[in-house]
C-alpha cells in the first residue's frame, strides 16, 4: 500500500495573487493562503520582505512589482525567519544586503539543508523552478533585539519580540503608518505551523508583544491583509490555535495517552474553527509532535528531515 501523501503535496492548483497597497509605497502581495511577501519603496531602492522559495517564484513577484513601481534596484531584502519557502529565492533580487535576526542566520547554518528538503517534499508547488536555487540563502546583516532602517523617505523598525514560530522571527514595523509585517508569528484566516516553534512562549509573551504594537494594518505569514479591528482577531485566532493544541496535547499526556490520541483530540477541537483555513491538514501532525516534545522537556525543536516528516505523517494520519 502506498503511503498517504502529505496534505499539501496534492495542492497543485495555481493561486490567484493580489497586490495590495497599504500606504504610499508600501505593498503586500498575497495569494490565497500561499506565503505572503511585501515591499517598501524608498527614495532610491526597494526594500523587499521575504524571498519566496525559488528564484523563479521570486521573479514572478518581482515582475508584478516592477510593473507597479518601476525599475528601482533592491536595497535590503528582509527575511522574517529561516524557512525555505521564505528564503531560497533570494538570488533573484540581487539585493545589496540580506537582513535577518541572528537566530535565523544560526538556524540556516544548523538545519537549512534539511529544512529545504523537508519543505520541498511537503509543498512541491511552492518550489516551482527548484533548479534555479543556487544554494542556501545566508543573511549578510543580522541583529539581536531591534534594528532601524533609514529608507530616506521613512524609517522602519525590525523587531525581535520573542520566540514563537521559530527562535528567530522578526516583524517589520512601520510606526508612522502603523503597519506590521508579522511573518508567521500571526496568520490571518490560515492555520499556524508549529513544527519549529516554542508553543508556550509564542502563545503568551510573544503574541502579547505583537498585540502591544497597536498595528492598524497587519500582513500575516499567510492569508489576507487585515485591518483594524480585524488585526486583533487575527492575533487572537493564532493564539487560540496554539493554546488549544497545547491544552489538548497536555490533557492526553497527563492522562497517560499517546501521540496519536493527542493529535486526534487537538484536530477534533480545532477543526470547527480552522478546518477550512489553508494548510490546516498539512500542519496538524507536525504541530502536535512539536507540542508533545516541548511538554516532554525538549526545549529546542528537533530538526525535520524528509525521513522524519514521513515517519510522523504516517504515524498520525494512517
Amino acid at each position: 500500500m502506498s503511503p498517504k501523501p502529505f496534505a499539501s503535496s496534492a495542492d497543485l492548483a495555481e493561486k490567484e495573487a493580489t497586490l495590495e497597497p497599504l500606504a504610499d509605497g508600501v505593498y503586500a502581495y498575497t495569494a490565497q493562503g500561499d506565503p505572503n511577501v511585501g515591499a517598501i519603496v524608498a527614495d532610491d531602492a526597494i526594500l523587499a520582505i521575504e524571498a519566496r522559495a525559488t528564484p523563479l517564484m521570486a521573479q514572478r513577484w518581482i515582475d508584478v512589482l516592477r510593473a507597479e513601481v518601476g525599475p528601482l534596484p533592491f536595497g535590503d531584502l528582509v527575511l522574517t525567519h529561516y524557512h525555505a519557502v521564505r528564503t531560497l529565492g533570494a538570488s533573484a533580487f540581487d539585493a545589496r544586503r540580506i537582513v535577518a535576526h541572528a537566530g535565523t542566520a544560526a538556524l540556516i547554518e544548523e538545519r537549512g539543508m534539511e529544512d529545504w528538503a523537508s519543505e520541498q517534499g511537503r509543498m512541491p508547488r511552492l518550489f516551482t523552478g527548484a533548479e534555479t536555487i543556487p544554494g542556501l540563502t545566508r543573511p549578510t546583516v543580522t541583529f539581536d533585539e531591534s534594528m532601524t532602517l533609514d529608507l530616506g523617505n521613512r524609517s522602519i523598525e525590525l523587531r525581535w519580540l520573542g520566540r514563537g514560530h521559530t527562535s528567530g522571527d522578526l516583524v517589520v514595523w512601520l510606526p508612522d503608518e502603523r503597519i506590521c509585517f508579522a511573518g508567521d508569528l500571526v496568520e490571518a484566516q490560515a492555520a499556524p505551523y508549529m513544527g519549529d516553534s516554542y508553543p508556550e512562549e509564542w502563545s503568551t509573551g510573544t503574541l502579547d508583544a505583537v498585540a502591544a504594537l497597536g498595528a492598524e494594518h497587519l500582513v500575516g505569514g499567510r492569508g489576507s491583509v487585515v485591518h483594524e479591528p480585524a488585526v486583533a482577531t487575527a492575533i487572537e485566532d493564532t493564539r487560540a490555535f496554539v493554546r488549544t493544541t497545547i491544552e489538548s496535547t497536555r490533557e492526553v499526556r497527563d492522562g497517560g495517552g499517546g501521540l496519536r490520541e493527542a493529535f486526534e483530540l487537538a484536530h477534533e477541537r480545532l477543526a470547527p474553527r480552522y478546518a477550512g483555513f489553508p494548510i490546516f491538514e498539512h500542519t496538524m501532525p507536525f504541530n502536535v509532535q512539536r507540542t508533545w516534545d516541548e511538554l516532554a522537556g525538549i526545549e529546542e525543536p528537533r530538526i525535520w528531515t524528509a525521513e522524519r516528516d514521513r515517519e510522523v505523517w504516517d504515524a498520525l494520519t494512517d
